[in-house]
């Protein structure tokens, strides 16, 4: 039986099946319509956690990859799916900044907007970080202790994929595939997703793919730690628990996260953070920071890393990782910072 008769039967995939059906993929032998056919008999069938680790496996051989001098089980992600639709600033992207000024090491993997108003490599770009090919990634993770990993960049081969994804519109694997499939190995990562009932199903193929310690999380429509009750899935050691998490616990007011229309807005906000501003931005990128200190080993618990995050803001640490990271791709940009506010205000004006 060839694979596209098993999934229209809706019969699931061996590891192997899977394996194979990702490497013709990726590797072009797979036409346009064969791939759209397999692609939405998939989604027909709905993907188990064996065939998404499987497919994840395979797109991970064919990055290319990196291997920064670093504690791999240490370093962390902060990728999530997106597609949730809630147009809020770019919370995880903020929080990486924040964790990686309490000294956790951050491989972030990230892309522009497919349906949202910016993506994380939209932000990044409008703060003057420059998109950096894998070598320079390596290094800049290396000296920072920060590094954004273009998904462009960094799987070639899903140029294959792209004109099908586009033409078919709908979500297909591919829409949860990014999150697992960093190039730097970090084996630590925060990962929303934008359904709940994927929860378990990301943590589970995470687990499969020898990830030491993960949070993937889900609140209230957002793939996010947000500041009223979240569902979360904790890999560790190996096992997966399930449970949830209220902001208020923490001392945190349940209130309207502040939203971006633009990439500019989402800038501002970030930066604003960064500088201690913006109390609703604040507290939710200060969760979602004290999620990825956790898992980065430099919390006990969520609550420690909360302590540690709001010290990073309040430091100055979290923003200087940004000015570094700006500096790194821009040698020559001393003054970064200040032309980056002015910047910005000449756009909201």
């Amino acid at each position: 039986m060839n694979l596209l008769q098993k999934l229209i039967e809706k019969n699931n995939l061996t590891k192997e099946e899977a394996m194979a059906m990702m490497s013709q993929i990726m590797n072009g032998s797979c036409s346009t319509g064969q791939m759209a056919a397999l692609l939405v008999a998939l989604k027909m069938k709905g993907e188990t956690r064996e065939e998404i680790a499987a497919f994840a496996e395979v797109m991970r051989e064919n990055a290319r990859r990196i291997m920064p001098k670093v504690d791999r089980q240490r370093l962390v992600d902060t990728c999530g799916t997106g597609g949730d639709s809630s147009n809020t600033f770019n919370i995880s992207t903020t929080a990486a900044f924040i964790a990686a000024g309490a000294e956790v090491k951050i491989a972030k993997h990230g892309n522009r907007s497919v349906s949202s108003s910016c993506g994380s490599a939209d932000v990044l770009e409008q703060l003057g970080v420059k998109m950096l090919e894998p070598p320079n990634v390596e290094t800049c993770i290396e000296k920072i202790g920060i590094g954004f990993m273009f998904a462009p960049y960094f799987h070639p081969a899903m140029k294959h994929v792209a004109p099908v994804r586009k033409e078919l519109g709908v979500r297909t694997v591919f829409n949860i595939l990014g999150p697992l499939t960093n190039p730097a190995g970090a084996q630590a990562q925060i990962l929303g997703v934008f359904d709940p009932l994927l929860i378990p199903t990301m943590a589970d193929a995470l687990a499969k793919l020898s990830t030491k310690r993960a949070l993937v999380v889900h609140s209230d429509g957002m793939d996010e730690i947000g500041l009223g009750r979240t569902k979360i899935a904790e890999l560790k050691n190996g096992s997966v628990e399930e449970y949830e998490l209220d902001g208020s616990e923490f001392g945190f007011k349940q209130t309207e996260i502040p939203k971006a229309s633009s990439k500019e807005e989402s800038a501002r906000i970030l930066l604003d953070v960064l500088h201690g501003k913006n109390d609703a931005a604040k507290d939710v990128a200060t969760l979602n920071a004290a999620g990825a200190i956790y898992v980065g080993g430099m919390a006990n618990s969520i609550e420690q890393g909360i302590g540690k995050a709001s010290d990073s803001i309040d430091s100055g640490n979290a923003l200087a990782k940004l000015e570094q990271m700006i500096k790194f791709g821009d040698v020559k940009n001393e003054n970064c910072l200040l032309n980056l506010n002015q910047n910005l205000d000449k756009v909201e004006k």
